[in-house]
């Protein structure tokens, strides 16, 4: 199995951009992300290097640079972030993560009857 690397919230951003369409040259990506965040094209590809070495994303080498595209898939990401999440946050309880939850948000019925049938389904 694939190891998922662990991934910042602005890493988050840069493959949202990859995971969406690849593979894209750094400046594809910086275009994308211009209308959403203000950083700079050298933090852009500060994180694409970042994401490289962790081997999130790799890349080709063609006329027009680097094209780089993702390794890992976002549901694969998202898993790892959630196991995550759950270990540090709910010392890995998933009863004190839903009961958490529950207690601080209105469910509607519909929501209540999901639930009810992902846990049926289980």
């Amino acid at each position: 199995m694939q190891s998922i690397p662990q991934i910042s919230d602005a890493e988050w951003l840069v493959m949202k951009v990859l995971w969406k369409e690849s593979p894209l040259g750094s400046s594809d990506v910086i275009n994308e992300l211009k209308g959403i965040t203000d950083w700079k094209p050298k933090t852009i590809k500060t994180l694409l290097s970042r994401l490289v070495t962790k081997k999130a994303l790799s890349y080709e080498v063609g006329s027009r640079g680097y094209s780089y595209y993702p390794l890992v898939s976002e549901n694969e990401c998202a898993k790892e972030e959630a196991r995550s999440f759950l270990g540090r946050v709910y010392n890995g309880s998933l009863n004190l993560l839903v009961k958490n939850f529950i207690e601080n948000k209105e469910l509607s019925t519909e929501e209540i009857e999901e639930l009810k049938k992902l846990l049926e389904d289980k």
